[in-house]
């Protein structure tokens, strides 16, 4: 299974993959179309960014080697986990994932399981959005993916039902966090475990 995702992902190909939180619709992060493609079959606006997952943060590092310094020592402390972090992007690397700010970028390191781990441990990075219809319900299992994202999908691991909850996404792009969207770590606790960082 693990050989037929990684062939689809080099193939430009969208596939569905399990995360901490829910599954995600993934593509080859590194080339424009397929991620442009992702955001067509999701019928999600192109202005709207999709994240860049990795196996480990090392691997975003690789792929915007600016983040290394201040920023990476905030993320190191909040991933692996449900986060996605908003961060600045100097370069404007991975412009088709930015939307309409390409000065930022999000960034995704998921506690993975096994089989996805592999998968990212061979291709990299990958662009990553819930496999769900833009504006559709975040999706816990395979059968709760729409139709449409299963059958455009050139490859799927199925783990069963995952815990349902969208990643917390926070912007460090400021002076202050800010919580952009609540999901598997409460704000307040989020907000909580960035100001006990920032002091260690």
């Amino acid at each position: 299974m693990v050989d037929e995702v990684v062939a689809a992902i080099r193939a430009g190909e969208p596939v569905i993959l399990p995360t901490d939180t829910v599954y995600g619709l993934c593509a080859d992060a590194y080339r424009a179309e397929p991620v442009r493609r992702l955001a067509r079959l999701k019928e999600r606006p192109e202005s709207l960014p999709i994240a860049l997952l990795g196996a480990d943060l090392d691997a975003i590092l690789d792929a915007v080697p600016e983040l290394r310094g201040r920023a990476a020592v905030m993320c190191r402390k909040l991933v692996p986990g449900p986060y996605t972090l908003v961060v600045p992007n100097p370069a404007s690397r991975f412009r088709w994932l930015a939307g309409s700010y390409p000065q930022a970028i999000g960034i995704r390191v998921p506690d993975l399981p096994a089989e996805a781990r592999a998968v990212l441990e061979r291709v990299g990075c990958v662009a990553a959005t819930s496999a769900n219809l833009h504006g559709g319900a975040d999706p816990a299992r395979v059968e709760d993916i729409p139709d449409k994202l299963v059958d455009a999908a050139a490859a799927i691991v199925d783990l069963g039902v995952l815990p349902g909850t969208a990643s917390t996404v926070i912007d460090l792009t400021g002076l202050d966090p800010q919580i952009l969207r609540e999901g598997a770590v409460a704000a307040e606790d989020a907000l909580a475990t960035i100001a006990r960082v920032a002091t260690e």
